[in-house]
């Protein structure tokens, strides 16, 4: 799952995708949750085939969906963050957009939580991480997503709507992400150039469900108020009940 994600990028950063370059500004938001229904970047790819940045409404919003009211009491019954990659093509709020509408989410490190029972614990305890980019010099990587064009029949107002794709935890988010293990869908620059081309389905349920490798990623314990907008949220805490990875 990915429910708390993370952007920093303290100067203009130029990206290259698909051999054209672009400059992304400054951004700082150190953690995000998908629950405060609140704006993302995003890469998209337009009518023309140029790959183009914006921020998108970071919480997927169905066709059917009419109006704000009809969205806030949606979000009592289910909750449209994240698409599973397994099952992209068997939903009938994603098929669509899987097949024509996939975006690259933008990230430098997002957030799950462990679960381990010590010995005189009466049920497992919660500990969370953050997980980021083991290659220092290159901390920002792309997520698969998902996007839907929406408009309230009521305000008028129009917006793009995007989920997070998620796939089977690889070896370490097994490991951290315990439970449920599962995680986003990160991919390399090549494979995200690809994930917003025109495919075919069978590709793209292949990407969907790619997991980036083990070495790709490192993640260290925070403190676990790391989602109450605190002051330096990804930095180190030790657990002393918590064995290591």
């Amino acid at each position: 799952m990915c429910y708390y994600n993370s952007l920093k990028i303290p100067t203009k950063k130029k990206i290259k995708l698909k051999g054209k370059e672009k400059e992304i500004p400054p951004i700082d938001v150190d953690v995000q949750s998908g629950f405060s229904y609140n704006s993302w970047p995003i890469i998209i790819e337009d009518n023309a085939g140029d790959w183009q940045p914006e921020l998108a409404h970071w919480e997927f919003i169905p066709w059917f969906i009419k109006n704000l009211g009809e969205l806030e009491e949606s979000r009592k019954k289910y909750t449209t963050l994240n698409a599973t990659a397994e099952k992209l093509f068997e939903s009938k709020i994603y098929q669509h957009a899987a097949k024509a509408r996939r975006c690259l989410v933008l990230s430098t490190g997002f957030y799950e939580w462990r679960h381990y029972q010590g010995v005189e614990d009466k049920k497992p305890i919660a500990f969370p991480y953050y997980i980021h980019s083991a290659n220092k010099g290159e901390p920002l990587f792309y997520m698969a997503g998902i996007w839907q064009p929406w408009t309230d029949k009521l305000s008028g107002e129009m917006i793009h709507s995007f989920a997070i794709v998620t796939t089977q935890a690889n070896g370490l988010m097994q490991k951290i992400h315990n439970t449920k293990k599962r995680m986003p869908t990160i991919l390399p620059t090549e494979l995200a150039e690809e994930w917003i081309s025109p495919l075919k389905e069978n590709r793209i349920k292949e990407l969907a469900a790619y997991q980036i490798p083990d070495s790709a990623l490192t993640a260290h314990t925070i403190t676990k108020d790391f989602n109450r907008g605190i002051e330096h949220p990804q930095a180190v805490v030790e657990y002393a009940a918590l064995p290591p990875l």
